[in-house]
């Protein structure tokens, strides 16, 4: 497995961003092609409708209303014939409009819908070293707030789309009419120019930092939720309050720079093209009082050159758009591009029962934890030494199958590294991690997860039942549910509960104890009835009694299950068949607790701390 970081993508400012915008555009239009023809479709059947309605006033004006109005008496069929053409042009473009609505928003819900679910997969599919350089806040940014930014786009995309060939026909139809009307009228062309580039100019960077400011804010909300414990007992409500304050007041600010931008700009597009028509309707009077053009032929014009601002209001609010997409763009393809994969295999062990595990020379530091978004050598794993990084420098063990072996250690020592490692939550530097005999790296992904299991000291619940937490889905009988929450000292007070099994345990198991929560992630791996079970002092918030008939209930209870545990306690260490004895990051010494304490005088030293600590407690006390 390779990791490495990339570089943070250039402002939009450094390329072009009508390039990129239309790159976006063209990933639109790619992935929802349905939607977006309907969309299209809408967009011509209002474009040629609304060109329709022009021709459609103009002769109402020259071949009905006029000749009325000079002879002084109404003709009711002529009348009638007239405003069902209007009518029946009208209905046409209520059409079109639908269609156009229904295919640019169903695509731009579509698409979000399909890149939210693209990036969730991509973050499921990149290692644990990855999702450690990237708080959680950014990840539910670029997932949520990107995803939609990036295709907002897609609402004005078919009107637009539709538009250029309206533009087309009115341009031609206007140059027919009179050409030197024309020519006054497109004389606004270079002016709306000129405000899209002044525009597109300032959007670009604002956009950029509004877009992080969004992600700085969820970050901040995220944290303060995921620390509400810390936050109440500390006592730090206030100093909260005040830094997330301080990160949506400056979200804030930079979106009433945005905000501020779309104010000026939309006025301007919207009152440019009403200049063009006054233009056009003082110089078209005077044309009709010199015979070039008849009345009909000014009401034409007048309506399609009013057609022609529709389009550019249209354009307006795509190009409007196009900053914040291209920075939405961006920041989702910075994970859907991250590089780094955990590469699997394809075979699977043949052994039954408990596995062996062997290790061999194997060697891991963890990954820098510089963010992505760092520019310069901050950022590369190789700022921080192997000192700073910590994990295992080379530990090689063998456990056979069916025996417990606790790793114990002083803290840092590497007994939590080598505990991922024997799941393969990470991959070693160097060396070799092999169950039954094959490299980890060798197995199918789902044999992985099938034949080990890994509980952690920090167990995490989901808001769901006490079954729907030990099984997460699985197909297990109720009778395997139960005999699993027995082993892990969890029956008893499920039994307890409201609703028992069926307890709703709130947002990561809020309404239970610490050392309830670690006995029903017990339970949820001892149920699946892994051969390789690894306990990362999953069994620390029980108390010492409740903990030993845990681990003498798994020693007793003949499972098909290998056993390696992180322990602290004497009285966990002792029911171990061996135990590892880690230094520095490589294993200083293995045996039997007892051998241990009587061999190894680092070990003896460690391990009875506690009790040299409670007897010399005991002994100020009573001086």
């Amino acid at each position: 497995m390779t990791v490495s970081v990339r570089p943070t993508p250039r402002d939009p400012s450094s390329r072009g961003l009508l390039r990129r915008g239309a790159r976006v555009i063209g990933v639109a239009l790619r992935n929802a092609k349905g939607p977006f023809t309907l969309g299209l479709s809408g967009s011509v059947l209002f474009a040629a409708a609304t060109v329709a309605s022009s021709l459609v006033l103009g002769w109402a004006t020259d071949e009905v209303l006029y000749p009325l109005v000079e002879a002084g008496e109404i003709d009711a069929a002529l009348l009638a014939l007239a405003l069902i053409a209007i009518v029946g042009v009208a209905l046409f473009k209520a059409v079109g409009v639908v269609g156009r609505r229904l295919g640019a928003y169903f695509a731009q819900f579509r698409l979000q819908s399909l890149y939210r679910r693209k990036v969730t997969r991509r973050y499921l599919e990149l290692p644990l070293s990855w999702h450690r350089r990237h708080p959680t806040g950014e990840l539910l940014s670029n997932a949520n707030a990107d995803v939609e930014s990036a295709f907002f786009v897609a609402a004005p995309l078919p009107m637009a789309l539709g538009a250029t060939l309206l533009v087309v026909i009115t341009a031609v139809l206007l140059i027919v009419t009179d050409a030197f009307l024309a020519a006054i009228g497109f004389s606004v062309g270079p002016l709306l120019g000129f405000a899209n580039w002044f525009y597109q100019r300032r959007m670009r960077h604002a956009a950029t930092v509004a877009q992080q400011a969004r992600a700085d804010v969820a970050e901040v909300a995220h944290e303060s939720f995921d620390g509400a414990l810390v936050v109440k007992t500390m006592g730090r409500e206030n100093e909260e309050t005040a830094r997330f304050r301080t990160t949506t007041e400056d979200l804030r600010d930079k979106m009433i720079v945005v905000g501020r931008l779309r104010a000026f700009f939309d006025p301007v597009i919207e009152a440019l093209p009403n200049v063009g028509i006054l233009l056009v309707l003082l110089v078209g009077a005077y044309r009709v009082r010199d015979g070039v053009l008849t009345p009909g032929d000014l009401v034409t014009f007048a309506y399609l050159f009013r057609l022609v601002a529709l389009p550019i209001r249209v354009f307006g609010w795509l190009l409007g758009e196009l900053p914040r997409a291209v920075v939405g763009w961006d920041r989702v393809q910075r994970v859907l591009t991250a590089e780094g994969r955990m590469e699997h295999g394809a075979r699977a062990p043949q052994a039954e029962g408990a596995a062996a595990v062997t290790s061999q020379q194997v060697a891991f530091y963890h990954p820098s934890t510089a963010r992505e978004d760092l520019s310069g050598p901050a950022a590369a794993d190789e700022v921080l030494s192997e000192q700073h990084r910590r994990g295992v420098a080379s530990v090689s063990f063998d456990v056979d199958p069916g025996r417990t072996v606790a790793l114990v250690g002083a803290t840092g020592s590497g007994k939590s590294t080598v505990a991922a490692l024997l799941v393969r939550l990470f991959d070693p530097d160097t060396g070799e991690i092999r169950l039954d005999g094959l490299d980890l790296r060798e197995l199918r992904r789902d044999e992985l997860s099938r034949n080990a299991a890994i509980v952690f000291q920090e167990a995490f619940l989901f808001d769901d039942t006490v079954r729907g937490n030990i099984t997460l889905g699985g197909e297990f009988p109720d009778e395997e549910v139960v005999a699993a929450a027995t082993l892990a000292r969890a029956h008893d007070f499920i039994m307890e509960l409201p609703d028992g099994y069926d307890t709703m345990v709130g947002e990561r198991g809020a309404t239970l104890s610490g050392g309830q929560r670690q006995r029903i992630a017990l339970a949820r791996a001892l149920v699946r009835q892994p051969r390789l079970l690894v306990l990362d002092d999953a069994t620390s918030a029980v108390d010492p009694a409740v903990e030993s008939e845990i681990l003498r209930g798994l020693a007793e209870a003949d499972l098909p299950s290998t056993v390696v545990l992180v322990a602290y306690r004497q009285s966990s260490i002792a029911l171990a068949d061996e135990v590892l004895f880690l230094r520095d990051g490589a294993v200083a010494a293995r045996g039997t607790h007892e051998e241990l304490l009587v061999d190894v005088p680092a070990y003896r030293d460690l391990v009875t701390a506690y009790e040299r600590e409670a007897r010399s407690g005991e002994g100020r006390g009573m001086t």
